[in-house]
């Protein structure tokens, strides 16, 4: 599903904790009404419109719970699905499908609410060499998961964490003694291949980052005008460096934005302001008013 066997292992891993969260001693209700031997198939369909991200998760949900469920999907994740689709089913133990069923949905929903967000992002970009990007800001706990729904949404991933790119932001350059004193001593202590991400906020920021020898700047906050006119500097100067629009981008402003000139758009809303996308289990493999899955 994910990039690495340790990815996947780390899913089980935070699965297997909000599953402790959900459940605790018992799924009191499910074991008071249910059956034990009831066996029956659940159908999982749309109730809107969206782009898929996080049927493997809901599988993985499923079979950490029960692994003798079985699951089948009829859709990919990344794919367009409209309202009304079943884009999956669970076979097995009742008990062990409703117990299950409310952290597959939770996770389903909001992984695709991201995914069919960043897909409206990247059709605005449609036509212009530009990158849509995600950032750090993202539910604790759920990073792999939340972007892994904006690829699946067509967008591209910033750096995962605080470990795997330099990135000096305002504080940093305070904390340094300004630009140049941060660029050098993070060029110091980094390996040769990493690069080095300057946030600036002013031309005159702009201006100290390329005479530090950033190889990446971020035009953060900036109205468009300044962000055309410090592009255009930076290409005049340094056309190698990389340049990077942030900060209160909306999908009504990206393509004035992106039509500046800059290489890469991060966008934070991708991630932290979703509206989930409303998706329903229902057992009887029927979706609702008796129409057979």
């Amino acid at each position: 599903m994910f990039e690495s066997d340790r990815w996947n292992e780390s899913i089980r891993s935070m699965i297997r904790a909000w599953l402790d969260e959900d459940i605790g001693h018992g799924d009191i209700t499910t074991e008071a009404t249910i059956p034990a031997d009831s066996r029956e198939k659940a159908v999982i369909h749309m109730k809107e419109d969206g782009v898929l991200a996080g049927l493997p998760v809901a599988r993985l949900v499923f079979h950490v719970v029960d692994p003798s469920l079985e699951f089948r999907a009829f859709a990919e994740d990344g794919q367009k699905v409209a309202r009304g689709t079943v884009i999956a089913e669970v076979e097995g133990s009742v008990r062990s499908i409703l117990t299950g069923e409310r952290l597959a949905l939770n996770l389903l929903q909001r992984m695709s609410g991201i995914a069919t967000k960043t897909r409206r992002f990247v059709e605005a970009l449609d036509g212009l060499p530009v990158r849509l990007v995600d950032t750090r800001k993202t539910t604790p706990g759920h990073r792999l998961l939340e972007k892994y729904a904006v690829r699946m949404g067509g967008g591209a991933n910033h750096r995962f964490g605080l470990y795997d790119a330099v990135l000096i932001k305002d504080n940093h350059i305070k904390g340094a003694g300004g630009i140049r004193a941060a660029v050098a001593a993070a060029r110091a202590r980094i390996p040769h291949t990493m690069t080095i991400e300057v946030e600036t906020e002013t031309l005159e920021q702009v201006a100290e980052a390329l005479d530090a020898g950033a190889d990446i700047i971020m035009l953060d906050n900036m109205p468009p005008a300044r962000m055309a006119e410090a592009v255009r500097f930076i290409r005049s100067r340094a056309p190698h460096v990389k340049i990077e629009a942030s900060g209160g981008i909306r999908l009504e402003t990206i393509r004035e934005i992106a039509a500046t000139g800059v290489d890469v758009i991060s966008v934070g809303g991708l991630t932290h302001s979703i509206e989930a996308i409303d998706i329903s289990l229902d057992l009887g493999g029927r979706k609702p008013g008796g129409e057979r899955a």
